[in-house]
């Protein structure tokens, strides 16, 4: 009887962990949750409007960054796009450079002397035999 194995077809489908939450969102929401948690316990003596501004800006924020996905990629993604293209130079010049004739001709050397040398037989380098 021949085996048969089962070929995966969906392999750009994100594995889904709880409540039918990617790893990526479930990890990126419980961030978002704890960072709101720790300002909410963190100043209690803040003014009410400041620290519930403040508590829904981070939860927003958050569920911002695990839901949404312009064209299939997540916003963290395009920040890093966007850092990217603004740390890299806009415009490259290429400009050859000079070369120094110190550093490809010999000092008080003739041009004879800078004539190349057949050296593929013994009699011609000057020896007597193979090197």
């Amino acid at each position: 009887m021949a085996r048969r194995h089962e070929v995966p077809t969906h392999l750009n489908v994100e594995d889904k962990l709880l409540l039918g939450l990617s790893v990526r969102q479930f990890t990126v929401l419980l961030a978002g949750a704890s960072a709101a948690y720790g300002i909410w316990s963190g100043a209690p003596d803040w003014p009410a409007p400041l620290l519930y501004g403040l508590v829904a800006a981070v939860a927003l924020t958050s569920a911002g960054l695990a839901f949404v996905r312009p064209l299939g990629r997540g916003l963290e993604e395009w920040a890093f796009a966007l850092a990217h293209y603004r740390a890299m130079p806009k415009l490259a010049v290429w400009r050859p450079a000079e070369p120094d004739p110190a550093d490809w001709r010999p000092a008080g050397a003739d041009w004879a002397e800078l004539a190349p040398r057949a050296a593929w037989t013994a009699r011609e380098r000057g020896t007597g035999g193979p090197r």
